[in-house]
């Protein structure tokens, strides 16, 4: 890249450089400063108006756009030319609502996977490694930026962190925390989504305080409140959602919910699952305004980014579902820009922006040839050209799985009462959303109680990994994990505290499961028949790996291949995204925000057992 000597190093974005380079950007616009590149396009999608312009140029100044117009009527000169005119401008996707974790590569990975995919920003919900290593948290998404990754990543510091009073580990986030963030980096955009509605709406909640100071220094500072409307539904609750200062949700389902919440100020993250249905509903109503619209991935593995792709991916998902082009293209620029207030750095193609373009050879397939990222090419296709920073983590984010014992069968067993040939035992199964757990009798051998595969019940457990204790919780679940007998499976992502969870056909596969993931530093291991079967390294954070996305999803599908030889409990809830096989998805069913009522946390004071019920604080035995 050709700059300036005299221009400050904008990688990391503060208010003093910011002046600077703004004072040389007005010169270089009013033709008194020589313009590092000046690009020419066929046509360029102004996002802010919503048309398209013909036969236009695009002064570059360092990473950022200090003019536009038509081509030939730049006042100034340029350093250097590109002729792109074969091709249709829009500006660099972005991310208002994602976790970049949930790729499973660190972030510099994740810039090489999705910028020539269009994606060229991203809004970090950042509740997962938060909640890993808080201290760290903010240092760690700032990172691969300032080691010269091209993509920006605008964090937003969890408010989850822990997710609820009855969680604890990496990391704890108050009043104090979240106004420190938003002071030290222009780049922290505001608080990450509010998930505990119970804590948020009740005084006597554990955690009200806590949450409601951070989000009062959020609104010291001027950032977004994030939301997390699951399950709220119901006009008064929406009110009271939109009452509390909740900006937006990415929790709808259907178009009624979301036409209402848009209706009482909120603004609408629709992630993909869902996008069909709220979409052709909303058309089918005449919203009008889309300006209060946005697309979310929120959770796509590595994997999926390489069959599916990534922003590129939503933006055709909506064209599909009836939206025009450019509407589809403005809620994954300037909408989540204005919502976010990034609009003087990211959003559109115009003065001041950085200079990220998304070429197009095909608008109407929304077919991606080049990517511009700081005012570079990154991109030729799908494959990534731009830099690649080599980056040493530290033991803070490579060293996260804290078991200094050995995890050992006993600790899985559920002990009976003296004297019992049964026991009635409490169940859960993913993603249950009921006020009352599950409850049924079980047997009980050599003063054990026991799973029954019949009925589809196995044990499921939850292993503290950052204490260094190894405390293990676990009961008995519904519909979930191995049937084939002496197998086990587990993973450090179990969204949101990320301590390890393991359901298996035998206490001896689980305690098996939990040993091999201490010694790899966190990821998946499958074992059965006393073998390691398969197993996918996360050694950053338990949550991420530093490798490419096309050598993760290697191991990713010797995972699923091994997988397929094992028989997998199943029946239906509540979640559609709930399937056969595989139980990839019980990734997330650990959480424990609203609407989840009765949940298996780690052993912690106030839930012994770890077997809580997260919105009143009622605690029961597992068996009985």
């Amino acid at each position: 890249m050709i700059r300036s000597a005299s221009l400050p190093d904008d990688l990391l974005m503060n208010a003093a450089d910011e002046v600077t380079i703004r004072q040389d950007l007005l010169l270089v616009a009013l033709g008194k400063r020589p313009a590092d590149k000046l690009l020419r396009v066929g046509r360029l999608l102004d996002v802010h108006t919503c048309t398209w312009l013909y036969d236009q140029e695009i002064a570059i100044r360092g990473r950022r756009i200090a003019w536009t117009g038509p081509a030939g009527t730049f006042p100034g000169t340029a350093m250097e030319r590109a002729d792109r005119s074969g091709l249709a401008a829009t500006p660099g996707f972005g991310e208002v609502h994602k976790h970049i974790e949930s790729s499973h590569i660190t972030p510099e990975y994740e810039a090489a996977l999705v910028l020539p995919r269009g994606n060229t920003w991203t809004c970090e919900a950042s509740h997962e490694f938060s909640n890993v290593d808080g201290r760290h948290n903010l240092e760690f998404w700032l990172t691969a930026r300032r080691h010269g990754s091209p993509m920006k990543i605008f964090p937003l510091p969890g408010s989850a962190v822990p997710p609820t009073a009855y969680e604890w580990g990496g990391g704890y986030y108050g009043y104090d925390e979240q106004a420190e963030f938003l002071t030290r980096s222009l780049m922290v955009a505001g608080l990450d989504e509010v998930m505990d509605w119970p804590a948020v709406w009740n005084p006597e909640n554990p955690s009200h305080k806590r949450l409601w100071g951070m989000i009062q220094a959020t609104f010291e500072k001027r950032g977004v409140v994030e939301g997390h409307g699951a399950g709220l539904r119901d006009l008064n609750s929406i009110n009271a959602f939109a009452a509390a200062g909740l900006a937006s949700d990415h929790e709808g389902w259907t178009a009624e919910e979301v036409w209402d919440k848009l209706r009482h100020g909120i603004f609408i993250e629709i992630r993909p699952h869902s996008m069909p249905e709220i979409i052709e509903g909303l058309l089918q109503r005449g919203l009008a305004d889309w300006s209060q619209v946005a697309f979310a991935t929120d959770d796509r593995s590595a994997s999926d980014t390489l069959r599916m792709g990534a922003t590129d991916y939503n933006v055709r998902l909506a064209i599909h579902s009836g939206l025009p082009l450019e509407i589809a293209i403005q809620c994954v620029t300037i909408n989540p820009a204005r919502h976010m207030r990034l609009t003087p750095w990211v959003g559109s193609i115009a003065p001041g922006r950085f200079a990220d373009i998304v070429l197009l050879d095909d608008t109407e397939k929304l077919s991606i040839a080049e990517v511009w990222a700081d005012g570079e090419p990154v991109s030729q296709g799908t494959e990534y050209r731009g830099p690649l920073p080599s980056i040493y983590w530290p033991q803070w984010a490579s060293r996260t799985v804290n078991i200094q014992r050995t995890i050992e069968p006993k600790d899985f067993a559920i002990t009976a009462e003296p004297d019992r040939a049964t026991m009635q035992a409490a169940l859960l199964r993913p993603f249950h959303w009921h006020d009352e757990f599950i409850t049924m009798e079980l047997p009980v051998e050599n003063g054990q109680v026991q799973r029954d595969p019949v009925r589809n019940v196995t044990k499921f457990a939850i292993v503290d990994r950052f204490s260094g204790e190894g405390k293990v919780s676990r009961m008995f679940w519904l519909g979930c994990g191995p049937k084939t007998p002496d197998t086990a499976v587990g993973c450090t992502v179990a969204h949101d505290k990320h301590n390890l969870w393991i359901v298996g056909s035998s206490d001896e596969a689980m305690a098996m499961v939990a040993n091999r993931v201490a010694e790899i530093g966190g990821g998946w291991v499958l074992v059965s028949g006393g073998k390691v079967l398969a197993e996918v390294r996360y050694e950053i954070g338990g949550l991420m790996t530093q490798r490419p996305a096309d050598e993760l999803d290697v191991d990713m599908q010797q995972l699923y291949a091994a997988a397929e030889a094992i028989e997998w409990l199943y029946e239906p809830t509540f979640s559609p995204r709930w399937y056969p096989g595989f139980p990839e998805r019980l990734q997330f069913a650990t959480l424990t925000c609203a609407p989840w009522r009765w949940v298996l946390v780690a052993p912690c004071q106030a839930a012994p057992q770890g077997f809580v019920n997260v919105a009143t604080g009622q605690t029961h035995p597992v068996v009985w």
